[in-house]
C-alpha cells in the first residue's frame, strides 16, 4: 500500500455506531464474524453473546508491541491447511473460504507497532505515525443475533499519511492483552462501519506463518 493509501477505509461489517454506553441497533451482516473464532460454546463472549454492563472501556496497550499482518502467509500458501481445515468443518470448499479470506485479510501493511500512544503502520513504501487516544467504543449487532465492540481511538498528532481513526476488533469486551485482532483504518469514523468486505488481521510479529496457521486452526 502507498503510504497514502493507508487513509482508505479498512472496515469489517455494515452496522450502526452507538457511543460507548448507548443502546445497539440491529443490522445485517455480510461477514460472518466467525474467521477465527469458531471455537467456545454458544453464549461465550468470544462468540458474541454479552450483556451491555460487561462491556469496558479499553487503552491502546492491549494491543501493545509489533504485529504482522497475515496476509501473506495467504498468499504464499502458509494457510493453506487452514483453508482445508475450514472447508472441512464449514459450509465452503477451500477454494472458496480462500477467496473470502483474500478479500478480507488483503492490504499492503506488513507490519504494525504500537508503543504507548503512538501507532506506526509500516508498508513496502515506508512508514507512517500518529499518536493516538481512546474515542470510545461502538457496539455492532449482527444478522444472527450476536454482537462484537469495535474499540475507536482517534488521531491526535502525526504524520499525514497515518489514518485519522483506527478500530480494533478481537472479540474481547473488557481490559484484556489481545493475541491477535482485526484493524480498520481511516479518516470518517462512522463511514468505517459501512466496508463489507475488508478486515486487515494480524498476530504478533514473533510467530512465524506455521503458528499462527496452528493456532487458527486451534480455533
Amino acid at each position: 500500500m502507498q503510504m497514502k493509501q493507508l487513509n482508505h477505509l479498512g472496515a469489517l461489517v455494515l452496522a450502526l455506531a452507538i457511543g460507548a454506553g448507548n443502546a445497539s441497533a440491529g443490522q445485517t451482516d455480510n461477514h460472518d464474524h466467525g474467521h477465527a473464532h469458531e471455537h467456545g460454546s454458544k453464549g461465550a463472549i468470544s462468540e458474541g453473546y454479552f450483556e451491555d454492563s460487561q462491556i469496558q472501556p479499553r487503552d491502546l496497550s492491549d494491543w501493545a508491541g509489533e504485529w504482522q499482518s497475515v496476509y501473506g502467509y495467504l498468499q504464499d500458501g502458509t494457510l493453506d491447511g487452514v483453508m482445508a481445515h475450514k472447508a472441512e468443518h464449514g459450509d465452503k470448499s477451500a477454494e472458496e473460504y480462500r477467496a473470502y479470506y483474500e478479500a478480507g485479510y488483503k492490504t499492503d501493511t506488513s507490519r504494525i507497532l504500537i508503543d504507548g500512544e503512538q501507532v506506526t503502520f509500516t508498508s513496502g513504501s515506508g512508514s507512517a505515525t500518529g499518536q493516538y487516544q481512546a474515542d470510545g467504543y461502538e457496539v455492532l449487532t449482527y444478522s444472527k443475533g450476536n454482537r462484537g465492540v469495535r474499540y475507536v481511538f482517534k488521531k491526535l498528532s502525526g504524520d499525514a499519511a497515518a489514518p485519522g481513526f483506527i478500530q480494533f476488533s478481537d472479540h474481547i469486551i473488557a481490559p484484556q492483552k489481545s493475541g491477535h485482532y482485526h484493524l480498520y483504518w481511516g479518516d470518517d469514523r462512522q463511514a468505517l462501519l459501512g466496508e463489507l468486505d475488508h478486515w486487515p488481521t494480524f498476530y504478533p510479529a514473533a510467530l512465524s506463518g506455521e503458528q499462527i496457521a496452528s493456532e487458527m486452526m486451534a480455533h
